[in-house]
């Protein structure tokens, strides 16, 4: 990876958490619509109401535990602990919250903040098992690739396990956090999606080989690290809450779109779990496209858009004084 200067890599935090935000936002209100509704009614815009009656722009847990993630990150001495901390925070006392109120959390991400409080290893407060692979901490996870940028694979890899498993320890979470982060990495260097895409079903492979704890669990990326993702049809693409569909659906909705409007509402209107398919699908495309992508009204709607901006500028000094 290259050295990297601050307006860059403000501008690539900037638009990678404005992407999460805005995509967010707009799956908030049609969060559990199924997709047949949604082909009757699209999503198009911003929009209020609906699902959990929020305001226009209102994004959800998706967004506030990625940016605070992303306040611990502002430290330049990075603590696990202060993140774990601003976690339990947001549940409790609203921290970084859309509109000063928690309205959604995964059970999986509650039962882990519980061990969190009850004072708990950090690095086993996730859940473990093979029914707690949501997609909770893949949604909040891609402020952490602007800290590895430049670590070895073995040490990019490790951080990811730390940060995932906060709340979400099993293998195949980790695995879909690391792809989404090694994805978004390459974005970074400037490589195209498909080149992105075609270097990660040989890189990831390769990483894991002697790795026989998690080559177990590699098989449920199949589709795509050994298939070709966008060639599938849209009915044969999930979009619940199971983390691997949720990553195969970001996949797919970047792969076959060319702006990042097109593929974060294509992303939104998959159904089911809306926002988190539209925070994942906008932070890659905020990479991939930049901030000037990204609709002007869906930034005027967006909550408290100038903070977002201070957190990403705060950031991007904590990362390069690291």
């Amino acid at each position: 990876m290259k050295n990297i200067q601050l307006a860059e890599l403000t501008a690539h935090i900037k638009s990678s958490l404005l992407g999460v935000a805005v995509g967010d936002a707009l799956g908030v209100p049609v969060e559990f619509t199924t997709r047949d509704q949604l082909k009757l009614l699209p999503v198009k815009e911003m929009k209020g109401n609906g699902t959990h009656y929020q305001v226009k722009g209102t994004w959800s847990d998706d967004s506030s535990l990625t940016f605070c993630l992303a306040e611990g990150l502002c430290n330049p001495a990075f603590d696990l602990s202060q993140v774990a901390d601003n976690f339990v925070r947001w549940r409790r006392e609203n921290y970084w919250t859309a509109r000063g109120s928690v309205f959604d959390i995964g059970n999986t991400t509650k039962r882990a903040l519980q061990n969190i409080q009850n004072g708990e290893d950090l690095d086993h407060c996730g859940l473990d098992d093979v029914h707690s692979n949501g997609n909770g901490a893949l949604m909040r996870i891609l402020p952490l690739v602007f800290y590895t940028l430049n670590m070895p694979i073995e040490d990019r890899f490790i951080w990811t396990k730390r940060v995932a498993s906060l709340t979400h320890g099993h293998g195949i979470s980790v695995l879909c956090c690391f792809y989404y982060l090694e994805f978004s990495r390459q974005l970074i260097e400037g490589k195209t999606k498909v080149d992105v895409y075609n270097d990660l079903q040989r890189d990831i492979p390769s990483f894991f080989r002697d790795k026989s704890a998690i080559n177990i669990d590699l098989t449920v990326l199949n589709r795509l690290l050994k298939d070709d993702i966008s060639s599938i049809d849209e009915n044969n693409v999930y979009s619940g809450g199971y983390v691997v569909h949720t990553l195969e659906a970001s996949i797919w909705c970047l792969l076959t779109t060319d702006n990042l409007a097109d593929s974060v509402l294509k992303a939104v209107n998959l159904g089911w779990d809306t926002d988190t398919t539209g925070a994942v699908t906008g932070g890659l495309a905020g990479l991939l496209y930049g901030e000037a992508s990204i609709p002007a009204p869906w930034l005027a709607d967006l909550a408290q858009l100038d903070r977002i901006i201070d957190l990403a500028e705060r950031m991007a000094q904590g990362i390069l004084n690291a």
